[in-house]
């Protein structure tokens, strides 16, 4: 099968079909979606060798139980080994044993197929297409955070950065009736934003310090928390959305006279992110700014870097 393979440089490979091990299927990805977190991988984040990718929506080819074949899924990213404390209390993304597929010992979603345990598997329904269905892993790490931050209905929040992650968690906050606030640099993305009917500011603009209650960080730069912890009100919330490779360097200070909650948020319910999309809740396809054939992975990383540029899909088998 066709591939994009990372081994300090990425490169398309032809690679061996993936076997299914028991409890697995075989998958035909059939829309990739490129992240923030595949391009740190680029630069070093996790030490990841292999194929990279997360975000897919396919079609189960082969399977030991014959009701998922022909299904079209999307699929959690972490399989976890089932048998530690943190495992049996419900917390198989945090397994220190576990693999995450194109981030961490195991291969996904930049190639033809990839394989993945039934269990992760989560039936998309027909009225949800592939464009839309490929932002489901996004959109349900988007949404993870509520449950944490204790989100009501006219709480004062902020979002950091106007990316893609960013514009999924305004759209998340503003669906949950608080008072979104949303900090960018891009006008295009800020006017985007404005149609949903969130309040913006562009980089430049005097920083309300202090004014919020929840302060989500999804700029996808170190200096992203400072300038949080800048905004945030005192007793209030920053929820870190972003990863990358280099380290944050903060004001520890500022932590513990404000007394301020810092909150880690990383991957969410699927089937959360599944409803709101069906509904019509979230609006993703005005984020794709383009879709390039697998053997143009390399073209659509570049193309990527341009400012006008949101989410970019590879496309390794027809739709």
């Amino acid at each position: 099968m066709k591939a994009l393979y990372f081994d300090g440089r990425l490169a398309l490979r032809d690679l061996p079909m993936p076997r299914p091990k028991q409890g697995e299927a075989l998958v035909r990805v059939r829309r990739a979606g490129i992240c923030g977190t595949d391009r740190e991988i680029l630069k070093g984040y996790s030490a990841f060798q292999g194929v990279p990718g997360h975000e897919f929506v396919g079609e189960v080819v082969e399977c030991e139980n014959a009701n998922w074949r022909g299904k079209r899924v999307v699929g959690e990213i972490n399989v976890s080994c089932g048998e530690c404390n943190l495992c049996l209390w419900g917390l198989g993304k945090h397994c220190p044993r576990r693999t995450v597929i194109g981030i961490v010992n195991r291969d996904g979603a930049f190639a033809e197929f990839l394989t993945l345990p039934v269990e992760n598997l989560h039936e998309v329904p027909a009225s949800i297409e592939d464009e839309v269905a490929v932002f489901v892993e996004p959109l349900a790490a988007a949404t993870e955070f509520l449950s944490e931050a204790n989100v009501s209905p006219a709480v004062k929040t902020a979002v950091l950065g106007d990316g893609r992650l960013g514009l999924l968690v305004a759209q998340v906050l503003k669906h949950a009736h608080a008072d979104v606030t949303l900090f960018g640099r891009h006008d295009f993305k800020l006017k985007l934003a404005e149609a949903w009917g969130v309040r913006t500011v562009p980089a430049g603009q005097p920083l309300e310090e202090g004014r919020f209650a929840l302060v989500v960080e999804a700029a996808g730069s170190p200096a992203g928390l400072a300038d949080a912890l800048r905004l945030v009100e005192p007793r209030g919330t920053v929820v870190m959305k972003s990863t990358f490779r280099e380290p944050a360097r903060f004001d520890t200070a500022k932590l513990v006279v404000d007394e301020i909650r810092l909150v880690g948020s990383r991957c969410g319910d699927f089937s959360v992110a599944l409803g709101q999309l069906a509904e019509g809740a979230i609006k993703v396809r005005e984020l794709v700014s383009r879709t390039f054939p697998l053997e143009q992975g390399l073209e659509a990383f570049q193309y990527l870097e341009r400012p006008s540029c949101l989410k970019v899909l590879l496309a390794p088998s027809p739709a």
